[in-house]
C-alpha cells in the first residue's frame, strides 16, 4: 500500500514538474513561408534547439512575404522570418516592427531566385534574363522581393523597368499557375516553388539572380511585444545561430555546382528541410540558399534596398536602414 502511494506521489510530482517547466516556456509564433530558404527555422524546431532555450515556437505558414510582415506588424504572429518588401519596409519605418537578424542571400552558386520563361516566350525570342525587357512578368506584390529583383536586372542591362508588364499575382501557386498557362511571358520565382514546373518540362529556366545581381534576400524580425522582451529574443536569435552555424558546415559546405550532396551528414538535415517544404530529399538539394553561419545582415544592401524603393515610390520617405534595425542585436556584416 505505502509502495503503490509511493508511487503515485513521484507520478504526480513528475507530471507537476512538467507542468512547470511548460509554463516556464515563452510561447513564440514564427510567420514563414514553407521554402528551404528558411532552413535554420526548420532546423531549430525539429531538432529541439528552442525548445532547449526555453522557447515553444509554433510555425504559421504562408503564401506570400508580405502578409507575413503585416501579421507581424499587428502581433498575429511574434517574429516574421521571410524576404524583404516595400511593405514590409513601410510597416517598419511606421515603427510596427524591427529587423534583428539576416537569413538567406542570393549569391553565386546557391540558386535562391529564378529566371523563368512560359514555353511559348521562350519560342519567341525570350532566351536569356536581360530579354526580359517589354515582357509581362508575374510576380506576388508590387515592391516585393521579385520586383526589387528585377529592378536590379533593369539597372544591370540598361532597361526600363517601366517598359515592363509587372503582373502581381499574390501568391506563388497562383505564379505558377500564370506561366504554365501561358497568361504570362516570364516570373521570378523561388527554385523551390518551380522545380516542379523544371522538371515537367513547363517552364524554361532562364538563369539565378544569385548569378547576375546578388542582394540579401531575407532577414527576421519582431514586432513590439516581442521586442521588449529581451531575453526571449536573445533565446530566440541564438537557437537560429546555432542552426544556422549546423546548416552553414553541413549542407552548405557540401554544395557543388548548386547542389548540396546526400550522405551521412547531410541527409538529416534535408530530411528536415524537406519534411517542412513538402519535398523529396532529392528536390531539397538544389534549393539550398545561402545563409550567414552567423546570422549577419547587411546593411548596406538594406539601405540599397530601401533607397532603390523609395526612388521607384513603392516605400515611404523618410527613413533608412539605421532606424529600422534594432541595433542591439543585429550583427552587421
Amino acid at each position: 500500500m505505502f509502495r503503490y502511494v509511493n508511487l503515485v506521489l513521484a507520478a504526480l510530482l513528475f507530471f507537476a514538474s512538467i507542468g512547470a517547466a511548460q509554463a516556464d516556456e515563452a510561447k513564440l509564433r514564427i510567420g514563414v513561408l514553407r521554402l528551404s530558404s528558411s532552413a535554420p527555422v526548420f532546423i531549430a524546431l525539429d531538432k529541439g534547439y528552442f525548445r532547449e532555450a526555453g522557447l515553444d515556437v509554433e510555425l504559421k505558414f504562408f503564401d506570400a512575404a508580405q502578409p507575413i510582415a503585416v501579421a507581424t506588424a499587428t502581433g498575429d504572429v511574434d517574429v516574421g522570418v521571410t524576404a524583404f518588401t516595400a511593405g514590409l519596409y513601410n510597416l517598419a519605418g511606421k515603427g510596427a516592427l524591427k529587423i534583428i537578424a539576416g537569413m538567406s542571400r542570393d549569391r553565386p552558386g546557391y540558386p535562391l531566385i529564378g529566371y523563368f520563361a512560359s514555353n511559348k516566350a521562350y519560342e519567341a525570342g525570350l532566351k536569356t534574363p536581360k530579354d526580359i525587357a517589354g515582357r509581362r512578368v508575374a510576380m506576388t506584390q508590387i515592391g516585393s522581393s521579385f520586383h526589387y529583383s528585377l529592378g536590379l536586372l533593369a539597372d544591370k542591362y540598361g532597361f526600363k523597368l517601366a517598359d515592363v508588364k509587372i503582373v502581381p499575382l499574390q501568391s506563388m501557386a497562383n505564379m505558377a499557375a500564370a506561366i504554365k498557362g501561358e497568361t504570362v511571358d516570364a516570373a521570378l520565382m523561388p527554385v523551390s516553388a518551380a522545380r516542379k514546373l523544371m522538371e515537367e518540362g513547363a517552364v524554361k529556366h532562364l538563369g539565378w539572380v544569385g548569378d547576375e545581381t546578388p542582394w540579401q534576400v531575407s532577414g527576421v524580425f519582431a514586432g513590439h511585444k516581442t521586442l521588449a522582451n529581451a531575453p526571449v529574443v536573445t533565446k530566440l536569435l541564438a537557437s537560429l545561430q546555432r542552426a544556422e552555424r549546423e546548416y552553414h558546415d553541413v549542407v552548405l559546405a557540401s554544395v557543388k555546382d548548386g547542389n548540396a550532396a546526400i550522405d551521412d551528414k547531410t541527409k538529416p538535415l534535408l530530411e528536415i528541410i524537406g519534411k517542412y517544404t513538402n519535398l523529396p530529399v532529392e528536390q531539397v538539394v538544389g534549393n539550398c540558399a545561402y545563409i550567414d553561419p552567423d546570422g549577419k545582415l547587411d546593411v548596406k544592401n538594406i539601405d540599397s534596398q530601401i533607397k532603390w524603393l523609395q526612388a521607384q515610390g513603392f516605400a515611404d520617405p523618410g527613413y533608412d536602414a539605421a532606424a529600422i534595425i534594432a541595433k542591439d542585436y543585429v550583427k552587421p556584416d
